[in-house]
C-alpha cells in the first residue's frame, strides 16, 4: 500500500519501494465490441413486443412530476406511475388503470393540489382519446368503441400524451421594488413559514393539553368551594 511508516522507508538515496505498477491491467480490461448489436436486438425485441400488444399502445400512460431538490424542481418529466390519490380523484379503480393502459405507483404521494389536478386532468385527456375494444362483441358495454371506430384504430408507437419539459418554467415580469418588499428579512419570513408548518401537530397537542387542564383546575376549584364548612356561630 501507501501507507508508509520510518521502519519500512530505504536508507540513504534509493528508489522508494511501490509495487503497484506491475498489475496486468491489460488482462482485466473490458471492451463492448457487441453495443450496436445489442442496440439492434433491443429494438428488435421492441418491435416484436409492440406487435404482440397490438392493438394496445406500446407504451403506458405516465404522470407528470416534478424533479427533486431545490435545483431541479422548475423542470417536468415523466414520473413511475399515477398515485392512487390521483386515480380516486378521476374515478378511475387501481384494477381497471393496470388494464387499460396506465401505470400505477402505490409509492408516491401527492404534495400539492397542483400537481394531483395536472395529473388527473392527463388521465381525463387519455379516457377521452382511449378506444375501448368490447370484450364480448355481441354485448358490448356502456362506453366500448363501436365497430367503425374498431375498425379505424390503430396501434400507437411512442410515448402517451407527450409533453414539454419547458412548459414548467414560471417568467416573471419586471417589477419596481416596493417600501413593503423592503422591510423584514425573508429569510426569517420562510423560516418562520416552515417552522409553523411543522409545528402544526404539537401546538395543537399542547393547546389541548392546556384545555383540559384548564378544566380540571375549575373543577376542583368547584367541588373545594361545595365541600367547605359553615362556621358555627358562637352564643
Amino acid at each position: 500500500g501507501n501507507n508508509w511508516t520510518e521502519d519500512r522507508m530505504v536508507r540513504y538515496n534509493n528508489v522508494l519501494p511501490f509495487g503497484q505498477t506491475k498489475k496486468e491491467w491489460q488482462v482485466r480490461v473490458k471492451t463492448w465490441f457487441n453495443q450496436p448489436a445489442k442496440k439492434l436486438q433491443r429494438r428488435k425485441r421492441r418491435a416484436a413486443k409492440a406487435a404482440k400488444m397490438a392493438p394496445k399502445p406500446a407504451t403506458r400512460l405516465l404522470p407528470v412530476v416534478r424533479a427533486p431538490t431545490a435545483r431541479y424542481n422548475r423542470v417536468l418529466k415523466a414520473g413511475r406511475g399515477f398515485s392512487f390519490s390521483e386515480l380516486k380523484e378521476a374515478k378511475i379503480s387501481v384494477a381497471y388503470a393496470k388494464s387499460i393502459g396506465i401505470a400505477v405507483d402505490h409509492r408516491r404521494r401527492n404534495k400539492n393540489e397542483e400537481g394531483l389536478q395536472r395529473n388527473v386532468e392527463r388521465l381525463k385527456e387519455y379516457q377521452s382519446k382511449l378506444v375501448l375494444f368490447p370484450v364480448d362483441k355481441a354485448n358490448p358495454k356502456e362506453g366500448d368503441a363501436t365497430p367503425e371506430q374498431i375498425e379505424k384504430a390503430g396501434q400507437f408507437v411512442g410515448p402517451v400524451l407527450k409533453f414539454d419539459s419547458k412548459d414548467a418554467a414560471v417568467v416573471e415580469e419586471p417589477m419596481a421594488v416596493t417600501d413593503d418588499m423592503t422591510k423584514g428579512s425573508v429569510v426569517t419570513t420562510l423560516r418562520r413559514a416552515r417552522a409553523d408548518a411543522r409545528l402544526v401537530g404539537r401546538r395543537e397537542k399542547k393547546k389541548k393539553k392546556l384545555t383540559i387542564l384548564k378544566e380540571l383546575a375549575k373543577k376542583k376549584a368547584a367541588k373545594g368551594k361545595k365541600k367547605k364548612p359553615k362556621k358555627k356561630k358562637r352564643g
